[in-house]
């Protein structure tokens, strides 16, 4: 159903073992969900999407590696993609926690998206983020192979987003 459509009484509770309550059944999808929740405590939000332009990275079974700086808004140097296994599955919810170790994003082979956050705003922001940088890179892709940042490169960048935002030290 569209969001547009979805009303309060639409939503699942679903209970760390799995039993919900409400007038639909979860989604097949929160096999995935729970397996991030125990493996990433830190991690109190996550939002799967299909949205295009990740889908279509995923279809190609592409990471998202450092071609921009901003890739490094997921926690990492790139945001890898999980292999194909079919929804709903263990096997896809162990795939998904290895390829969110030490990340906040990863792409599902021939899927969509899974990204996470300490709120579900951060997740939001990491999904919409994501999304716009796989679109950058496919365009990119159309014109030829990008070039990458470098390891050290990287490094810098994810020290420096470690910093960013901070509250100033003035007193």
């Amino acid at each position: 159903m569209g969001a547009a459509d979805l009303g309060p009484d639409d939503l699942v509770w679903l209970g760390p073992d799995g039993t919900s309550r409400g007038r639909w059944q979860p989604s097949s999808e929160w096999h995935f969900h729970q397996a991030i929740y125990r493996a990433r405590p830190e991690l109190q939000a996550v939002v799967h999407t299909h949205s295009p332009q990740a889908t279509a990275l995923a279809c190609l079974r592409r990471e998202l590696p450092a071609f921009h700086y901003m890739v490094a808004v997921a926690g990492g140097d790139s945001v890898r993609c999980a292999p194909y296994h079919l929804f709903g599955t263990e096997a896809l919810s162990g795939a998904v926690v290895q390829a969110l170790q030490d990340r906040k994003a990863c792409l599902l082979a021939t899927h969509g998206l899974v990204a996470a956050g300490a709120n579900l705003a951060e997740a939001m922001k990491v999904t919409v983020e994501i999304e716009s940088l796989c679109q950058s890179y496919l365009l990119a892709l159309a014109a030829g192979e990008p070039v990458l940042l470098s390891a050290h490169e990287m490094a810098s960048v994810l020290e420096r987003f470690g910093r960013y935002g901070q509250p100033s030290l003035k007193g």
